[in-house]
């Protein structure tokens, strides 16, 4: 009926709508007060459905999805004359990807159409991994919301451009460079557009995934300095606190441990975020991630997070 329905993904839960019809495609971008120039993604449920949303796809392109679709990868190629400019910011490109979750490709199968799907989250805000998340941010903005269970990957997929040689990372993401090199061989670093220019990707804002919360990021040497100063935030009243990679510090308060390697931070890292917003903390100071490349995707969201509004 061209309403919106928030979908689970293994990544985030999507807020979805027909991809061929553009006032359904308006109500994602008003129910998200998400502006025109940030394109949505396009979900399909099978490979052989590729051609009928893009064209000029390159052989690299079915070899990347025989390896990596279903699955948090999306690629983005010349888009078909059937996607309208509002889906793709009034680019000629288009992101596709087929998501893993089989609930979300069994919905795509009984609608018959390709499903437009941005996280079903309000512009800038925390990216939702569980449905209550999404009924908390857009109630009922949203006409039905499948729950499914919290999102298995937890962070939202990767963008590849194909349309460029060499291919640009647009979005790191679920699925990691490195594994993406070793099949396209070098892959460009995009940098991100400034203003209202349009995105040829999602999550190339500079403020993004952010909760009401202030979120400070520090260097672990620094922890020392760290806990005094957030002792010293409470003492004003303040709600405070100090998020680390490992354990918990004796003799300290408000002090929350995620998990020491990259996949599984990525599946704690928006519950965090959302827990410290909905428990009002004013300030919340969180340990640097590792500057390694596994680390990249979830380093790219607790940095726009921490950005400043």
């Amino acid at each position: 009926r061209g309403e919106l329905v928030a979908i689970p993904t293994e990544t985030v839960y999507g807020l979805a709508a027909n991809a061929l019809d553009p006032a359904a495609v308006r109500r994602i971008y008003a129910a998200k007060e998400r502006p025109s120039f940030n394109p949505l993604i396009v979900h399909i449920a099978d490979a052989s459905e590729l051609p009928t949303v893009a064209r000029h796809i390159p052989p690299i392109a079915h070899e990347l999805a025989r390896l990596f679709w279903p699955g948090p990868l999306t690629l983005v190629l010349q888009r078909q004359p059937i996607i309208s400019d509002l889906v793709t910011a009034a680019l000629d490109t288009v992101g596709v990807r087929i998501p893993a979750s089989e609930v979300t490709r069994a919905v795509i199968r009984a609608a018959g159409v390709p499903l437009a799907a941005p996280s079903a989250n309000l512009f800038t805000r925390v990216s939702p991994t569980l449905a209550s998340h999404v009924a908390r941010h857009l109630g009922d903005r949203v006409a039905l919301i499948l729950d499914a269970g919290p999102a298995r990957v937890g962070i939202e997929s990767t963008v590849l451009d194909l349309t460029v040689i060499p291919p640009r990372l647009l979005r790191p993401g679920g699925i990691d460079r490195a594994l993406l090199e070793s099949v396209v061989g070098p892959i460009a670093m995009a940098s991100d557009p400034t203003g209202e220019h349009p995105r040829p990707s999602p999550g190339m804002v500079e403020r993004h995934y952010a909760p009401h919360t202030s979120i400070i990021l520090f260097a672990p040497v620094d922890l020392s300095a760290i806990l005094a100063q957030a002792a010293d935030l409470r003492s004003q009243g303040k709600l405070v606190e100090v998020v680390l990679r490992e354990g918990v510090v004796p003799n300290a308060t408000n002090v929350r441990s995620m998990p020491l390697e990259p996949d599984a931070y990525a599946r704690a890292l928006y519950g965090m975020l959302h827990d410290i917003e909905q428990e009002a903390t004013d300030v919340a100071f969180v340990e640097e991630l590792p500057k390694e490349a596994a680390w990249d995707a979830v380093r790219d969201r607790l940095r726009r997070a921490a950005t400043a509004r």
